[in-house]
Order: structure tokens, then C-alpha cells, then sequence
């Protein structure tokens, strides 16, 4: 027994020193500038931050827009999110906020309407707005509706209004979803134990938005009646994780659907996992600082010569869905 116990400590600690030595080379990385060739944005480039008034996603207007992006930053809350643009803009960055409630279609329109107006359109969607009730070992599910339509049915949302305004570029447009290890469908730990659904949400070429909107119906249900826990749900944070299969999956839908369009108007759709990170949403205990968190979403939505599309990263590599 005492033998197994140190093999388990080993691998922990060789997977600590891992995570260490990728998190060094990403601060290496983030350090080196853009170069002039690589550059294909600039001040009049539009992005959309959606739930961008604090952590991860104000972290994330705020790094693109010292690369020189026109950032949208948007927030359900009209007093909090004009500060915080005011903030961004005092340091003498193009910065302009815009109340928007992913979950409040006439929110959606206006926003819309106001974006083609003033801009045109947009060149980068990043879904941020997030929800989650449970902390650390917590595992209720008393706001589970209010969590799954944040995270997926406010994320689909945007994604919809979203690709009519993305404007032609040869680049391609950007639309990046925050995203979790949680929702992973094939996690050692925390998975949905219906392999059956779970092969079917796997495959790329069959997934359907009536699926996932009925697995995540048929959870719902059950939350309601309490007949969840013998569901086959992932364990852990059973609500935000399913809220995060179901984005993970209609990731790689949406990515089919737009797999076709011609060059100049492509638009590639990724998400990502930014880690435990330290904000409000984590009760403050996360491993990893917002600055950390925000970075694969600004390597996403700037890289040059794109041609990722349907994907799911977290440190600026691909992982398995």
C-alpha cells in the first residue's frame, strides 16, 4: 500500500513540475512580440468580450486590446461594466462598453443593431460570460437552469447573432468559447457513464443541436425531480460540467456548418479551457492568475495563418474533447 501511495505522489508531483515548465514557456512566449508580417488586425479590427466587466474576460479585453484591437466589452450590468472599460480607456486603450445580456434576445438585437451601425460588424466573438453556483467540493445543483443557459444557451445565443456580422477578412473571423476541462467527455474522473451518448456526442459528423439541447433536457428534468445523482452525470460540479459538454460540442458543430465557406469569409470557432483561475467565480482559489487565463483565447483570436476550426485547447495546445 505504502508503495502505491508513492507512486501516486510521484506522478503528482511529475505532473505539477509539467504544468510548471508549460506555464514558464507560455510567459516566454506571451513576451515575445507580434511581428509587423504577423500583424493581420489593427485598430480597426472589432472584438466582442461578452461578461468582460471582471476577471478572465476583462483580462481578456484588456490584452487585446494592447495588441491594438477596438474592444466591445460588454456586461449585463450597466454601472459595473462602464467602469471597467473607463479603467482600460485610462490607461489609453481603445475600449468602448456596450450593455448586452446574452440571455435577453432583445439585449442581443440591440447590441447588434448598434454594433452594424457604429462598426460595420465584427471581426472576433469571445464567449465568456459564465456562470457557476458551486465552489470547491460543493456539488448542488439548485441553480443548475440558471448555470446551463449562461454557459451553453447564452453562448449559442451570440454564436447565432454573431456569424451575420462577421465582417470578410482574409485572415478569417474569430469566434473563441470559454470552456472547461470539466466538460471533457472522456475525463478519467468526471464524464457522463453512458457511453452510448457519449460516442454520440463525440462524432463530429452526427452531432446535432437537438442532441445536445436533449441531453441537456433530460438532466434538467431530472435536477427538477431529484432523480439526477443516478443519471450517469459527471460527478464533479455535475451542472457547469454538462453546461461545458454541451459548448464543447456545439463548438464542433457550428465549426461544420462553417467548414464551407469560400476564403475571405471563412470563420473558425474554437474553445478553450483557461484553468482553475483566480476570480469571484472561484471563490479566489485558483492556481492560475487571470492574466494566465486569458492567454489562449488572445492566441486564438490573433493567431496568424489560421486553419484550426472545431477544436478545443488550453495552454496553446490541442486536448481531447
Amino acid at each position: 500500500m505504502a508503495d502505491v501511495t508513492e507512486k501516486q505522489m510521484d506522478k503528482r508531483e511529475r505532473a505539477k513540475e509539467r504544468r510548471e515548465k508549460r506555464r514558464q514557456e507560455i510567459s516566454l512566449l506571451r513576451s515575445i512580440p507580434y511581428s509587423e508580417h504577423q500583424r493581420w488586425w489593427s485598430a480597426e479590427t472589432i472584438a466582442v468580450v461578452t461578461g468582460a466587466n471582471r476577471g478572465i474576460g476583462f483580462e481578456i479585453a484588456h490584452q487585446l486590446a494592447l495588441q491594438g484591437v477596438t474592444v466591445v466589452l460588454t456586461s449585463r450590468e450597466i454601472a459595473v461594466g462602464e467602469e471597467s472599460a473607463k479603467v482600460l480607456q485610462e490607461g489609453g486603450l481603445k475600449v468602448v462598453f456596450h450593455q448586452l445580456d446574452v440571455l435577453d434576445q432583445e439585449s442581443i438585437d440591440t447590441f447588434c443593431a448598434w454594433i452594424k451601425e457604429n462598426y460595420g460588424g465584427i471581426d472576433i466573438l469571445i464567449n465568456n460570460a459564465g456562470f457557476n453556483h458551486n465552489v470547491g467540493s460543493e456539488n448542488s445543483v439548485e441553480f443548475a437552469e440558471k448555470v446551463i443557459k449562461t454557459n451553453y444557451n447564452g453562448t449559442k445565443n451570440m454564436v447565432k447573432a454573431a456569424i451575420p456580422l462577421m465582417k470578410p477578412n482574409a485572415a478569417g473571423a474569430r469566434i473563441v468559447n470559454v470552456s472547461s476541462r470539466l466538460g471533457r467527455l472522456n475525463g478519467r474522473k468526471n464524464r457522463i457513464s453512458d457511453d452510448a451518448l457519449r460516442q454520440q456526442l463525440e462524432d463530429g459528423d452526427s452531432i446535432s443541436e437537438e442532441l445536445i439541447d436533449a441531453t441537456i433536457n433530460k438532466f434538467l428534468e431530472q435536477a427538477k425531480d431529484g432523480s439526477w445523482t443516478d443519471g450517469g452525470w459527471p460527478q464533479n460540479n455535475t451542472d457547469y460540467s454538462l453546461s461545458k459538454v454541451a459548448v464543447n460540442a456545439y463548438t464542433r458543430l457550428v465549426a461544420r456548418e462553417l467548414a464551407d465557406r469560400p476564403e475571405g469569409e471563412k470563420i473558425f470557432i474554437n474553445c478553450y479551457c483557461p484553468g482553475w483561475v483566480k476570480t469571484a467565480m472561484t471563490g479566489w482559489a485558483g492556481q492560475v492568475t487571470p492574466e494566465e487565463g486569458a492567454d489562449t483565447a488572445i492566441w486564438l483570436s490573433l493567431l496568424p495563418d489560421m486553419r484550426i476550426s472545431g477544436k478545443f485547447f488550453a495552454e496553446r495546445r490541442e486536448i481531447h474533447f
